[in-house]
């Protein structure tokens, strides 16, 4: 059974960025595809990138596109997503979740999540 640990949000003003990182123990991290989700007050928790098990492949929600990237390390079985030009509508808490497969499929299956991480903007 896979663990996983986000970290490194926190309080940014408007235009800054930050990385956050989710790294897992337990079990097998260079097998799976792995997301970053987020989840805004009142809202439901929505897609917001997603990378193969190789990091060759990535996904995108359209509302992040060109500002974040995700990229991990198979190595130090960590995720990362690197937010740049932060807005306050980006504000949430954000979590990571593994995959059961190694590629990015239309319709994944999860065997993980963590505790999330919270990301707050000022304007």
């Amino acid at each position: 059974q896979v663990q996983l640990v986000e970290s490194g949000g926190g309080l940014v003003q408007t235009g800054g960025s930050l990385r956050l990182s989710c790294t897992a123990s337990g079990s097998t991290f260079s097998g799976h595809s792995m997301d970053w989700y987020r989840q805004a007050p009142g809202k439901e928790r929505e897609f917001v990138a997603a990378i193969s098990w190789s990091g060759t492949s990535t996904k995108y929600a359209d509302s992040v596109k060109g500002r974040f990237t995700i990229f991990r390390d198979n190595t130090e079985k960590t995720m990362f997503l690197q937010m740049n030009n932060l807005q306050p509508e980006v504000t949430a808490v954000y979590y990571c979740a593994q995959r059961m497969h190694p590629y990015l499929t239309a319709s994944p299956s999860y065997s993980a999540w963590g505790q999330g991480t919270q990301v707050t903007v000022s304007s």
